[in-house]
């Protein structure tokens, strides 16, 4: 981002801003296919492959004798 305004302030010519753009654009976009590419290749392969953030904790059987038991009272 600093180039780019650096080209701005110094005056330079539109298509060499142009190009700058393009490239940011394209450096950024290169970043997110190769962080989506593992992801992809396990889904293309079939490998079902959890990550941490989708994994819910498990209830602890107490938790759950102590819902059922409240609800039987009411």
């Amino acid at each position: 981002m600093d180039e780019l305004m650096n080209l701005m302030i110094a005056d330079e010519s539109p298509s060499e801003i142009s190009d700058s753009i393009k490239n940011q654009l394209l450096a950024k976009a290169a970043a997110r296919v190769d962080a989506l590419k593992p992801a992809v290749a396990n889904a293309m392969m079939g490998y079902d492959f959890e990550s941490e953030e989708d994994v819910e904790p498990e209830a602890e059987v107490g938790e759950l004798d102590y819902e059922e038991e409240t609800e039987e009272e009411e």
